[in-house]
């Protein structure tokens, strides 16, 4: 039990149904939709689409998603991957050419086909109880009406406006600027472009104006991408990945998603007796981010679209975990075995929900970096993301940018199961720091014997591009123990990710965690 006398928050209870989620106007929809006869798919889509107007810098319409879905606790899980591809044409030789080492950031060449869209009309057709009108209806309300800016909404907001550009500009700065703390920010195009996906579903987005308004910028501004390709955008359905760390089981989004990468860290993390160290103290911070350096270099070199990743069985294979773990010195920092040659993903927004019959729904839903590509459609605007910059343009490799292709996606919904029955959906955000974030949050539970939420709030560390991030909630005496083990210190300005989870109980209560790094909350009824 926390200490009632310091700054935080308690898990949220309730029996009848939960959301947890990154904006508050975005959980109370979702327990709104619970309680008109929605389940937790129905939930779960009305809060994210509306997540794209209360955090329109950290996704939207033009955007990628991925879903683990468990109709009831007898059905298997479901892995629904609703990522868009490479328009047919793109090709790494013609940027290689031009002189580019990787995907350019911002701009055309990074923009891969929105599959968030049919993503949610799949899964609301195949699991959903209410009507797509019923669904979209709130978001319709707020793009229409307006949303008051959460603070850490404004923070992310204003320092990402250097991406936008052309008419992204007008959509999403007010008088030039980055909204305050409070002022209303509404996008009725927006509004427009969801009432015909209401009416029509998928066809109303990627057929019809709002298919030919997106395909008229993107060719405007040099892009290959197409009709055809924009009506022919489909989300699949696979496995999860299954892995386990102290009797607990852990499922992942497979390829091209990166949960692969939470798992092998867990099967590094078993070869230590992590419950021996202090939770918050620098040998824990340690050997976590000598873990992070060996899973991080398998993914850059394994991890890409399905059709092209071949080695994840030997990425998840016990010998390459014990094999990897006598490279950690527990002593001394290793030298930084590869950077990624993709971009590394930043912003992204997450809601997971459960009903009351216990359908359990693990979103995850990102335009990539802030704003996307920072381009957005003239007449809809809807803003593009910039998913390609997750391609590599090294030859050969298996995640090289090519025609039809899907990125190597750095979002990855997660869940938790005990005996077969899953526990506990949950996400942690923070772009490339996901695995890493799946890996302590559960490292945090059974090592530790952290609360849920507890486990969320508790601080965190990150080795990253040669550094190794650690929040101001760790002790100045950490800090210096980890650089005197030859770690490169920084502390980000801002937190390492958000999370949130709901754990599902025996005894038929539901417990939800918030991040308290995020503006959101957990809520139940």
């Amino acid at each position: 039990m926390r200490d009632f006398h310091l700054p935080g928050r308690s898990a949220v209870l309730a029996t009848n149904g939960m959301c947890a989620t990154s904006h508050p106007l975005a959980a109370t929809t979702a327990i709104e939709i619970l309680k008109k006869g929605g389940n937790a798919v129905d939930a779960a889509v009305a809060g994210a689409v509306l997540l794209g107007i209360c955090e329109p810098q950290m996704t939207g319409l033009g955007g990628d998603m991925f879903a683990l879905i468990q109709k009831d606790p007898t059905s298997d899980v479901v892995a629904l991957n609703g990522s868009g591809r490479a328009p047919k044409l793109a090709n790494a030789a013609a940027l290689r050419a031009k002189g580019f080492s990787a995907v350019p950031l911002r701009g055309i060449d990074a923009v891969t086909l929105p599959g968030a869209v049919d993503g949610f009309c799949q899964i609301t057709k195949d699991f959903g109880n209410l009507n797509l009108d019923e669904i979209l209806a709130p978001a319709i309300h707020y793009a229409r009406e307006g949303v008051p800016v959460a603070p850490r909404v404004a923070f992310d907001w204003n320092e990402g406006t250097v991406a936008l550009q052309g008419s992204a500009i007008d959509r999403f700065l007010i008088g030039g600027c980055a909204p305050k703390v409070g002022q209303m920010f509404c996008s009725p195009a927006q509004a427009e472009a969801l009432e015909l996906i209401a009416t029509e579903g998928r066809d109303g987005f990627y057929r019809g104006p709002v298919a030919l308004d997106m395909v008229k910028s993107l060719q405007a501004l040099g892009g290959a991408h197409t009709l055809e390709e924009f009506a022919s955008t489909k989300a699949t359905y696979s496995t999860p990945l299954r892995g386990s760390y102290k009797g607990v089981e852990m499922l992942e989004h497979p390829a091209n998603g990166q949960g692969a990468t939470a798992l092998l860290m867990l099967n590094i993390m078993k070869h230590f007796e992590f419950s021996n160290l202090n939770p918050f103290g620098a040998k824990r911070a340690h050997i976590e981010a000598e873990v992070a350096k060996l899973a991080y270099d398998a993914r850059n070199r394994f991890i890409a679209d399905t059709d092209y990743t071949t080695r994840i069985d030997h990425m998840l294979a016990p010998e390459t975990a014990a094999s990897l773990a006598s490279l950690v010195n527990p002593k001394q920092a290793m030298k930084n075995l590869s950077s990624a040659t993709g971009a590394i993903h930043k912003d992204t927004v997450y809601i997971t929900v459960v009903d009351k019959d216990r359908m359990a729904v693990s979103l995850i839903y990102s335009i990539f970096h802030s704003f996307g590509s920072g381009i957005a459609s003239d007449r809809y605007g809807i803003l593009f993301q910039n998913r390609g910059a997750g391609f590599t343009l090294e030859e050969g490799h298996p995640n090289e940018l090519g025609g039809g292709k899907r990125p190597m996606h750095t979002i990855i919904p997660g869940m938790l199961a005990h005996n077969g029955q899953v526990t506990m959906p949950f996400g942690v955000m923070g772009g490339a720091y996901q695995p890493n974030g799946h890996a302590r949050l559960l490292s945090n539970m059974l090592d530790f014997g952290l609360d849920i939420q507890a486990a969320v709030d508790a601080p965190r560390s990150f080795f990253d591009n040669g550094v190794l991030k650690i929040e101001r909630g760790y002790a100045p005496e950490v800090h210096q123990s980890l650089s005197k083990m030859g770690h490169k210190i920084e502390i980000p300005e801002g937190p390492i990710g958000g999370g949130q989870a709901i754990f599902i109980g025996d005894d038929g209560i539901l417990t939800g965690a918030s991040d308290p790094r995020k503006d959101g909350c957990a809520l139940g009824y």
